[in-house]
């Protein structure tokens, strides 16, 4: 873990997150800053800077788990499809490899699923995380 890193603080425990997806390997949790209001982050719990410094047995269960996190936000939100952003050297607000799942809309330009963005009211990012965990628990049943 890096230390100063807000993600691994969230991997850790010492930050609190909504979190969707928990493995040994991954996890996902509802970004909380306003701005990415219903967006979905994706991550390995080892600090890795960026895509190329994922190690090669997590490149497929990263890319996995995107797919299953993006199924999700479109059977569990009611969004009618779903935008994957990677992170990159440039942009990165977090130096940790870090992937958005964004619920979308049908012409809604990028802006994802919920706008205008505002913060979650009481109790709201809770209930989303909740819905998410039921429909990859239940994909989960029904896939094994």
């Amino acid at each position: 873990m890096a230390t100063g890193c807000v993600f691994c603080s969230i991997i850790t425990g010492e930050t609190p997150a909504d979190v969707v997806l928990d493995e040994p390997d991954l996890i996902a949790f509802l970004d909380a800053r306003p701005v990415f209001k219903g967006h979905l982050l994706l991550l390995p719990r080892e600090h890795v800077v960026t895509l190329v410094d994922l190690p090669a047995e997590l490149r497929d269960p990263f890319l996995e788990a995107t797919q299953r996190l993006s199924r999700a936000v479109v059977d569990g939100l009611g969004a009618q499809g779903s935008f994957v952003a990677m992170n990159n050297t440039v942009s990165q607000s977090v130096p940790h490899l870090h992937l958005h799942v964004v619920p979308r809309t049908k012409g809604d330009g990028l802006r994802g699923f919920f706008w205008p963005r505002t913060k979650y009211a009481a109790g709201e990012s809770a209930e989303y995380a909740a819905r998410l965990r039921k429909v990859l628990a239940d994909r989960d049943v029904r896939e094994s």
